[in-house]
């Protein structure tokens, strides 16, 4: 078995492999043991911590474990102090009559003159002297600099876990819950470089396996977060529209980066205010760096799709989408057509790549239907031809071709 190309190997274990294994499921036994005790009785302690920590090192699929290690931390070190800020008036402290509403009944009464400075006291803040406000300043300082530590701390726990379990959603999903503690608990500038790191190790994993789609899907989430308001972000298409570049230069089999890349246009586009012709010239340069991929390697699946994509893109799409929106039928048939000349030249060189007859016929019926024009005698004997190509190669569709052809109203 084999993933991505990538053959999985399967080594036979010694009896000393053996016997370390059976040790280690006692051990692991032992400690789950030891959680369901405490988490009953709702022992969210360092204790508890610890043993969540022993447990996920050898098994990070156990997403209860990891609930209860969240648990941990909001009842400990990230747990959030309800501190509401002073009222900027002192009537939204007060009822109708002169006393706060959370003040005790007890208090003795005072004299109106006292109760307006007391007000006034507690509404601009000079209730507290110079020494309190630097008190309160420091304390704050600690406790930031304790929850980006332990912020960080558990984000460096799930490294090597994701090291070795690269495709483990529960380990991905508690990165993004650690994360998300940053942007709620911590200054958005403290918050945002936690983020930046967390990209710059998305990037290093991608670099280990440069199509793992969740590593992509992760990469996005993280982007998103840090283009948004709470971290004072800006758009970062540009950039990422860049990095699909690099990689795709570097494998042009990384569907995942093909992917990202198409995601990526329609926004690109209107961020850099693109008008009609450098639109135009945007898609041509796209269709260019597609077909000398496809050059290279007409049966890379990735390169085809991409392709697709951008043909569906002039043909289909709606024009929130479409990378030349406007466009005039003629324009896209100019376009079409001319997609439809670059795959038969390939087809002098590959006869036996079944993506080639698939996509002769899937634009050509595009061509027809977009033109609103019936196939000539001529165009129907080269369908025919590519029709019953395309079921040597690929039998295990026969019918998806027989329903093609009926389509395009040829005979098989």
């Amino acid at each position: 078995m084999s993933s991505h190309g990538v053959p999985r190997i399967e080594r036979d274990r010694s009896p000393e492999q053996l016997k370390k294994d059976l040790e280690k499921i006692d051990k692991y036994r032992a400690l789950e043991s030891q959680l369901r005790a405490q988490t009953p009785e709702s022992r969210f302690d360092s204790a508890t911590l610890e043993l969540t920590t022993k447990l996920l090192r050898i098994n990070p699929e156990y997403y209860t474990v990891w609930n209860a290690r969240r648990r941990c931390l909001v009842s400990g070190p990230l747990k959030r102090e309800d501190k509401r800020p002073l009222p900027k008036d002192a009537s939204e402290r007060h009822d109708t009559g002169d006393s706060p509403i959370d003040a005790p009944q007890s208090l003795p009464q005072t004299d109106s003159s006292d109760s307006e400075l007391t007000r006034r006291r507690l509404a601009t803040g000079q209730g507290h002297t110079e020494k309190d406000r630097e008190q309160d300043d420091s304390d704050g300082d600690n406790t930031r600099k304790k929850t980006s530590e332990v912020i960080r701390d558990e984000l460096t726990f799930t490294v090597p876990l994701l090291m070795a379990h690269p495709k483990c959603y529960w380990i991905w999903n508690y990165r993004m819950w650690t994360l998300e503690q940053a942007t709620s608990l911590l200054p958005a500038e403290i918050a945002k470089s936690i983020w930046q790191e967390e990209l710059r190790l998305v990037t290093k994993m991608l670099e280990r396996d440069r199509r793992n789609y969740h590593a992509w899907a992760y990469r996005r989430y993280v982007v998103s977060h840090l283009e948004s308001t709470k971290l004072q972000g800006q758009s970062m298409a540009e950039s990422e529209f860049a990095y699909t570049t690099k990689m795709i230069g570097s494998d042009l089999s990384n569907f995942s980066a093909w992917h990202n890349r198409a995601q990526l246009i329609p926004r690109l586009l209107v961020e850099r205010e693109a008008n009609d012709t450098s639109r135009r010239a945007f898609l041509d340069q796209e269709f260019s760096m597609v077909d000398n991929g496809l050059n290279v390697g007409p049966d890379d699946q990735s390169l085809w799709y991409y392709h697709q994509y951008l043909n569906l893109n002039v043909t289909e799409l709606p024009e929130n989408l479409a990378i030349v929106p406007g466009m005039l039928v003629e324009d896209r048939a100019k376009v079409l057509s001319r997609e439809i000349d670059f795959i038969k030249d390939l087809l002098e060189d590959y006869k036996d790549v079944k993506w080639i007859f698939e996509m002769l016929l899937e634009y050509t019926l595009l061509l027809h239907k977009l033109r609103n024009q019936p196939v000539s005698s001529e165009q129907k004997s080269e369908l025919e031809t590519w029709v019953a190509s395309i079921k040597k190669l690929d039998p295990q569709r026969s019918n998806r071709w027989r329903e093609l052809a009926e389509e395009l109203d040829v005979s098989q």
